[in-house]
């Protein structure tokens, strides 16, 4: 399977749909269709289909896909297999919340260090951003992560872009320019709060 054939909306929907198999009794689900992964996901079905067949191909009539199996291609199509390394830059609170948490590994994503002015101290893997440059070359990074203020986002990224760094996760609320061929993701946490908040106002 080519994860170029996987568009990145089917991509996102993956993890959910791994998390929710790892979960699962092996006794008790050695096979499961794409209508139950729906139900318990509360998604639509052929939306579930859709993306299963995008990964695994089609289930066997009346009993679906060998749980197993499934989970192994989805695995497969997250990377799980490898670990790939990353680096954070910027240490605030949100930048050490992530570096922290350990939920990343289970989808081939490891945080091997985070940099930031401050420094902060090594023994906690925070570096200075002085280490930076030579760190990504010497470990061969090429996913960073960026948790810097709105003033700074566009110098890191450049400096990430500069040291062969190819795909960036963003946490700052601005708009950053990369060269062609770097993956940029953007998370707005904030924007995601407030459509939290105006759906809740139409459910009330």
């Amino acid at each position: 399977m080519e994860k170029s054939s996987v568009t990145k909306a089917t991509l996102g929907r993956l993890p959910a749909y791994l998390e929710l198999l790892r979960g699962l009794p092996a006794e008790e689900h050695p096979y499961i269709s794409a209508t139950t992964i729906a139900k318990m996901l509360s998604l639509g079905e052929v939306q579930v289909r859709k993306d299963l067949a995008a990964v695994s191909g089609a289930g066997k009539p009346r009993l679906g896909y060998v749980t197993s199996e499934l989970i192994g291609r989805l695995e497969e199509c997250l990377g799980c297999g490898r670990a790939t390394p990353a680096v954070l830059v910027g240490a605030g609170k949100l930048g050490r919340a992530l570096f922290q948490y350990d939920g990343f590994e289970k989808f081939g994503v490891k945080i091997v260090a985070a940099f930031d002015k401050a420094g902060f101290g090594e023994e906690n893997g925070v570096w200075p951003m002085e280490r930076f440059e030579a760190f990504c070359r010497d470990e061969g990074i090429r996913l960073g992560i960026i948790t810097v203020s709105r003033e700074a986002a566009q110098e890191v990224c450049d400096r990430m872009v500069k040291c062969g760094i190819t795909a960036i996760w963003n946490f700052v609320p601005c708009k950053l320019w990369v060269p062609p061929g770097v993956l940029l993701q953007n998370e707005n946490l904030a924007l995601s709060l407030a459509y939290l908040n105006n759906q809740l106002c139409d459910i009330i």
